[in-house]
Order: C-alpha cells, then structure tokens, then sequence
C-alpha cells in the first residue's frame, strides 16, 4: 500500500497489526470501526478487509485522507468515511457508537488528557479501544486493558468495560 510522505507518519508494524487483529477475533462482519489518527490507513483498510460494515477515518491532513480514499477506491472496499479533521474536534462532536475504536496518535506529540475519555464515550457494548502508545496506558475507570504488549517503542493494548468481558 501506498501513502504519502508525511513527517512523523508511523504506520502500525505488521506484527503488531496481525496481534491486534487476533485478539478482536479476525471477523469484524457488520461491525463499525473509528480510526481517529488514520495516517497511513493500514488499520482501516484491514477492519474494512474483515467485513466491518463502516470504517470511520479521522486524519488532520488532506494528503493522507485523499490517498486513503484513493486505495480504498482502488481496492473496491465498500464502507469507508474520510475526514479530514483534528481527532479531538472529530470525538467532541461525535454521537455515534463504535464496536472497535483505534487511537494511534502520533508519537512525537504527547497525547491529550481528553482523548481516551471522548473515544469511550463513542464505544458500543462489548466494544474495544485499541491504543498504541511510546508507553504504557493505564485503563481509565470502569475499564481494563484486557491484553498488551510491546514491539520495539510501541506499546500497544486493548481496553474494555469490565462489565463486558
């Protein structure tokens, strides 16, 4: 897959993509995802690959939003919707829920307070919200990191209600 350069664009490593991907089950038929930092694209275009029936893709820049959307459109995937907007705008505004919620931003600016309460605020029942991260992520109340793990500098986990495991 193709995506422009852009400063500080780090698409999800494969292995940890292929571990993520297992523990939400591999089929993510009729399920709707957010992307909030979709950079390169890869996590959106792999939950449309799974069946997911919406595939919601946030990215401030214009370039990265277009060229998703381009592969998608190349690729024939059915269920994408592209903006180009900041994350914390996009989740503040936001009413519709999601059964997997994907928060990657970018590593080389620190990640705002406000953003893991906005994405679960937007999670369905028995959804999940997958962070990766420089470290690792406390589960906020109400919430656990049902699995982690670590690759190189990501640190990236799962988190969902305790009420729905």
């Amino acid at each position: 897959m193709r995506f422009p350069s852009v400063p500080g664009l780090r698409p999800t490593p494969d292995r940890v993509r292929e571990t993520l991907f297992n523990w939400l089950g591999q089929d993510l038929t009729g399920r709707a995802t957010l992307d909030a930092f979709t950079g390169s694209g890869v996590l959106t275009l792999e939950a449309l690959s799974r069946g997911a029936r919406l595939a919601v893709a946030v990215d401030r820049n214009p370039a990265v939003v277009r060229a998703l959307v381009k592969t998608a459109t190349l690729f024939g995937a059915q269920g994408l919707e592209a903006h180009c907007e900041d994350a914390l705008a996009f989740l503040s505004r936001e009413a519709r829920q999601y059964d997997v919620i994907f928060l990657d931003p970018p590593f080389h600016e620190p990640m705002d307070s406000r953003l893991l309460s906005l994405a679960i605020a937007r999670l369905a029942t028995g959804g999940a919200v997958y962070v990766e991260a420089p470290d690792p992520v406390d589960a906020p109340t109400g919430f656990t990191v049902s699995r982690r793990d670590k690759a190189g500098r990501v640190h990236y986990h799962l988190l969902r209600r305790i009420e729905d495991r």
